[in-house]
Protein backbone atom coordinates (compact mmCIF):
# COMPACT_ATOMS: atom_id res chain seq x y z
CA UNK A 1 0.00 0.00 0.00
CA UNK A 2 1.74 3.54 -0.75
CA UNK A 3 0.71 5.20 2.36
CA UNK A 4 0.48 2.71 4.75
CA UNK A 5 3.42 5.13 6.46
CA UNK A 6 2.32 8.70 5.37
CA UNK A 7 5.84 9.92 5.60
CA UNK A 8 8.03 12.96 3.70
CA UNK A 9 10.14 10.52 1.39
CA UNK A 10 10.21 11.82 -1.75
CA UNK A 11 10.59 15.88 -3.59
CA UNK A 12 6.69 16.84 -3.97
CA UNK A 13 5.91 17.72 -8.14
CA UNK A 14 6.74 21.61 -8.57
CA UNK A 15 3.62 23.90 -8.08
CA UNK A 16 4.47 26.69 -9.91
CA UNK A 17 5.10 28.82 -6.49
CA UNK A 18 8.37 30.24 -5.90
CA UNK A 19 10.22 30.36 -2.61
CA UNK A 20 11.23 34.03 -1.19
CA UNK A 21 13.03 34.49 1.92
CA UNK A 22 13.98 31.54 3.88
CA UNK A 23 11.05 30.82 6.49
CA UNK A 24 10.30 28.62 9.52
CA UNK A 25 9.29 25.19 8.17
CA UNK A 26 6.56 24.58 11.29
CA UNK A 27 3.03 23.13 11.41
CA UNK A 28 1.74 26.19 10.00
CA UNK A 29 4.07 26.46 7.34
CA UNK A 30 3.39 23.03 5.85
CA UNK A 31 -0.37 23.16 6.16
CA UNK A 32 -0.13 26.20 4.40
CA UNK A 33 1.53 24.26 1.28
CA UNK A 34 -0.81 21.63 2.09
CA UNK A 35 -3.65 23.82 1.43
CA UNK A 36 -1.64 25.67 -1.52
CA UNK A 37 -1.52 22.18 -3.37
CA UNK A 38 -4.89 21.46 -2.88
CA UNK A 39 -6.61 24.34 -4.34
CA UNK A 40 -4.03 23.49 -7.47
CA UNK A 41 -5.27 19.74 -7.94
CA UNK A 42 -1.83 18.66 -6.29
CA UNK A 43 -3.37 16.44 -4.12
CA UNK A 44 -0.29 13.67 -3.98
CA UNK A 45 1.24 17.39 -2.91
CA UNK A 46 -1.25 18.33 0.05
CA UNK A 47 -0.99 14.90 0.91
CA UNK A 48 2.38 14.78 1.37
CA UNK A 49 2.04 18.33 3.14
CA UNK A 50 -0.59 17.38 5.71
CA UNK A 51 1.37 14.28 6.58
CA UNK A 52 4.53 16.42 7.48
CA UNK A 53 2.46 19.42 9.50
CA UNK A 54 1.50 15.93 11.37
CA UNK A 55 4.72 15.31 12.08
CA UNK A 56 5.26 18.73 13.68
CA UNK A 57 2.14 18.27 15.57
CA UNK A 58 -0.19 15.81 15.95
CA UNK A 59 -2.58 17.78 17.99
CA UNK A 60 -4.25 19.76 15.01
CA UNK A 61 -7.28 17.49 13.92
CA UNK A 62 -7.74 19.95 10.77
CA UNK A 63 -4.67 17.99 9.21
CA UNK A 64 -5.37 14.92 10.24
CA UNK A 65 -9.05 15.48 8.10
CA UNK A 66 -7.07 16.99 5.39
CA UNK A 67 -4.69 13.86 5.05
CA UNK A 68 -8.27 11.89 4.72
CA UNK A 69 -9.66 14.09 2.63
CA UNK A 70 -6.51 13.70 0.34
CA UNK A 71 -6.74 10.15 0.33
CA UNK A 72 -9.87 10.06 -1.07
CA UNK A 73 -9.43 12.13 -3.58
CA UNK A 74 -6.30 10.38 -4.96
CA UNK A 75 -9.04 7.05 -4.98
CA UNK A 76 -7.37 5.16 -2.01
CA UNK A 77 -9.81 4.52 -0.09
CA UNK A 78 -8.90 1.69 1.98
CA UNK A 79 -5.90 4.03 3.38
CA UNK A 80 -8.73 7.25 3.81
CA UNK A 81 -10.07 4.73 5.98
CA UNK A 82 -7.64 2.97 8.14
CA UNK A 83 -6.41 6.94 8.69
CA UNK A 84 -9.75 8.57 9.95
CA UNK A 85 -9.83 5.42 12.23
CA UNK A 86 -6.01 5.71 13.37
CA UNK A 87 -7.39 9.50 14.06
CA UNK A 88 -10.40 8.82 15.65
CA UNK A 89 -8.52 7.28 18.35
CA UNK A 90 -6.73 10.08 19.04
CA UNK A 91 -10.10 12.44 18.73
CA UNK A 92 -12.67 10.49 19.75
CA UNK A 93 -16.30 11.17 17.75
CA UNK A 94 -14.71 13.85 15.79
CA UNK A 95 -17.24 15.11 13.34
CA UNK A 96 -14.95 15.73 10.36
CA UNK A 97 -13.24 12.30 11.03
CA UNK A 98 -16.78 10.42 10.80
CA UNK A 99 -17.42 12.24 7.82
CA UNK A 100 -14.14 11.20 6.53
CA UNK A 101 -14.77 7.64 7.30
CA UNK A 102 -17.94 7.35 5.85
CA UNK A 103 -17.02 9.18 2.74
CA UNK A 104 -14.24 6.53 2.48
CA UNK A 105 -17.15 3.45 3.53
CA UNK A 106 -19.54 5.12 0.40
CA UNK A 107 -16.85 4.95 -2.06
CA UNK A 108 -15.83 1.73 -0.60
CA UNK A 109 -19.55 0.53 -1.17
CA UNK A 110 -20.54 0.00 2.10
CA UNK A 111 -23.48 2.36 2.10
CA UNK A 112 -25.21 1.56 5.60
CA UNK A 113 -21.78 1.48 7.38
CA UNK A 114 -21.52 5.15 5.55
CA UNK A 115 -24.78 6.63 6.69
CA UNK A 116 -24.41 5.49 10.66
CA UNK A 117 -21.10 7.42 10.66
CA UNK A 118 -22.54 10.33 9.01
CA UNK A 119 -25.33 10.18 11.43
CA UNK A 120 -22.91 10.27 13.94
CA UNK A 121 -21.04 13.07 12.40
CA UNK A 122 -24.33 15.37 12.22
CA UNK A 123 -25.38 14.67 15.90
CA UNK A 124 -22.08 16.07 17.16
CA UNK A 125 -21.59 19.52 18.35
CA UNK A 126 -21.19 22.36 15.92
CA UNK A 127 -21.06 21.66 11.44
CA UNK A 128 -18.60 21.86 9.48
CA UNK A 129 -18.86 21.66 5.32
CA UNK A 130 -17.38 18.83 5.26
CA UNK A 131 -19.99 17.02 7.34
CA UNK A 132 -22.62 18.29 4.78
CA UNK A 133 -20.65 17.71 1.63
CA UNK A 134 -20.46 13.99 2.63
CA UNK A 135 -24.31 14.32 3.30
CA UNK A 136 -24.81 15.28 0.13
CA UNK A 137 -22.22 12.48 -1.13
CA UNK A 138 -24.70 10.14 0.19
CA UNK A 139 -27.66 11.40 -1.57
CA UNK A 140 -25.72 11.35 -4.82
CA UNK A 141 -24.28 7.73 -4.28
CA UNK A 142 -28.00 6.02 -3.54
CA UNK A 143 -29.53 8.34 -5.89
CA UNK A 144 -31.91 10.03 -3.15
CA UNK A 145 -32.66 13.73 -3.05
CA UNK A 146 -31.52 15.83 -1.08
CA UNK A 147 -28.19 16.77 -2.43
CA UNK A 148 -28.50 19.90 -3.47
CA UNK A 149 -29.83 21.11 0.17
CA UNK A 150 -26.94 19.41 1.60
CA UNK A 151 -24.36 20.80 -0.22
CA UNK A 152 -26.03 23.95 -0.16
CA UNK A 153 -25.87 23.71 3.65
CA UNK A 154 -21.79 22.96 3.07
CA UNK A 155 -21.75 26.45 1.67
CA UNK A 156 -23.42 28.24 4.10
CA UNK A 157 -20.80 26.75 6.80
CA UNK A 158 -18.00 27.73 4.87
CA UNK A 159 -18.49 29.53 1.66
CA UNK A 160 -14.95 29.54 0.57
CA UNK A 161 -14.62 28.47 -3.53
CA UNK A 162 -12.66 25.45 -2.25
CA UNK A 163 -15.92 23.94 -0.83
CA UNK A 164 -17.89 24.63 -4.11
CA UNK A 165 -15.40 23.05 -6.02
CA UNK A 166 -14.92 20.14 -3.86
CA UNK A 167 -18.73 19.90 -4.43
CA UNK A 168 -18.31 19.87 -8.05
CA UNK A 169 -15.51 17.09 -8.17
CA UNK A 170 -17.70 15.27 -5.94
CA UNK A 171 -20.83 15.37 -8.46
CA UNK A 172 -17.54 14.56 -11.28
CA UNK A 173 -16.75 11.15 -9.85
CA UNK A 174 -20.81 10.31 -10.10
CA UNK A 175 -20.78 11.14 -13.73
CA UNK A 176 -23.74 14.17 -12.65
CA UNK A 177 -21.91 16.32 -15.06
CA UNK A 178 -24.87 19.16 -15.47
CA UNK A 179 -25.12 19.69 -11.58
CA UNK A 180 -20.94 19.56 -11.56
CA UNK A 181 -20.67 22.65 -14.16
CA UNK A 182 -23.31 24.53 -11.68
CA UNK A 183 -21.02 23.95 -8.66
CA UNK A 184 -17.79 24.69 -10.92
CA UNK A 185 -19.34 27.80 -12.08
CA UNK A 186 -19.89 29.30 -8.47
CA UNK A 187 -16.11 28.47 -7.99
CA UNK A 188 -14.82 30.38 -10.56
CA UNK A 189 -17.17 33.16 -9.98
CA UNK A 190 -15.73 33.64 -6.28
CA UNK A 191 -12.01 32.61 -7.54
CA UNK A 192 -12.02 33.71 -11.51
CA UNK A 193 -7.84 33.79 -10.98
CA UNK A 194 -7.91 29.90 -9.84
CA UNK A 195 -6.50 28.19 -13.18
CA UNK A 196 -7.66 24.93 -11.51
CA UNK A 197 -11.48 26.37 -11.78
CA UNK A 198 -11.37 26.93 -15.18
CA UNK A 199 -9.55 23.55 -15.44
CA UNK A 200 -12.53 21.68 -13.36
CA UNK A 201 -15.12 24.09 -15.52
CA UNK A 202 -13.40 23.02 -18.97
CA UNK A 203 -13.88 18.96 -17.55
CA UNK A 204 -17.20 19.36 -16.86
CA UNK A 205 -18.11 21.11 -19.93
CA UNK A 206 -16.00 18.63 -21.95
CA UNK A 207 -18.27 16.01 -19.97
CA UNK A 208 -21.49 17.31 -20.89
CA UNK A 209 -20.50 17.72 -24.62
CA UNK A 210 -20.09 21.54 -24.77
CA UNK A 211 -17.00 21.69 -26.14
CA UNK A 212 -16.83 25.44 -27.37
CA UNK A 213 -17.08 26.56 -23.41
CA UNK A 214 -14.92 23.73 -22.65
CA UNK A 215 -12.07 25.13 -24.98
CA UNK A 216 -12.76 28.55 -24.01
CA UNK A 217 -12.49 27.15 -20.09
CA UNK A 218 -9.33 25.01 -21.02
CA UNK A 219 -7.47 27.93 -22.89
CA UNK A 220 -8.62 30.21 -19.72
CA UNK A 221 -6.98 27.84 -17.56
CA UNK A 222 -3.98 27.94 -19.82
CA UNK A 223 -3.54 31.67 -19.74
CA UNK A 224 -3.47 31.61 -16.05
CA UNK A 225 -0.93 28.63 -15.99
CA UNK A 226 0.79 28.02 -19.19
CA UNK A 227 2.35 24.74 -18.37
CA UNK A 228 -1.27 22.82 -17.29
CA UNK A 229 -0.50 19.68 -18.55
CA UNK A 230 -3.93 18.20 -18.20
CA UNK A 231 -6.18 21.50 -19.90
CA UNK A 232 -3.26 20.77 -23.09
CA UNK A 233 -3.79 17.28 -22.88
CA UNK A 234 -7.79 18.12 -23.08
CA UNK A 235 -7.90 20.66 -25.54
CA UNK A 236 -5.69 18.79 -27.85
CA UNK A 237 -8.45 16.27 -27.49
CA UNK A 238 -11.33 18.66 -28.33
CA UNK A 239 -9.65 19.27 -31.66
CA UNK A 240 -8.84 15.93 -32.72
CA UNK A 241 -12.33 15.17 -32.30
CA UNK A 242 -13.48 18.36 -33.92
CA UNK A 243 -10.98 17.55 -36.80
CA UNK A 244 -12.50 13.86 -37.12
CA UNK A 245 -16.39 14.97 -37.26
CA UNK A 246 -15.08 17.97 -39.91
CA UNK A 247 -13.45 15.33 -42.24
CA UNK A 248 -16.45 13.14 -41.73
CA UNK A 249 -18.80 15.49 -42.66
CA UNK A 250 -16.23 16.68 -45.63
CA UNK A 251 -16.13 12.89 -46.62
CA UNK A 252 -19.79 12.86 -46.59
CA UNK A 253 -20.43 16.15 -48.88
CA UNK A 254 -18.22 14.92 -51.17
CA UNK A 255 -20.15 11.46 -51.72
CA UNK A 256 -22.82 13.34 -53.05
Amino acid sequence: MRFDKLEFDSTPEESGREDSAPIEKDFSHWVREADHNRRIGQYENALRYYSRALEEDKTHVMAWVGQVQMLVLLCEYPQAKMWSQKALELFPNNPDLLSGQSQAECRLGNIKAAHTLSDAAIMQRGESAYQWQVRGELSVATKKTGDVMSFDKAFLANNDWLVSLETALIYLFYRSYSKAQQRARVAVEKSPDSFYCWYILGVCGQKLGFTSSAEMNFTRCLELCPNHVEAEQRLFEINQSSWSVGRFLKRMIGRK
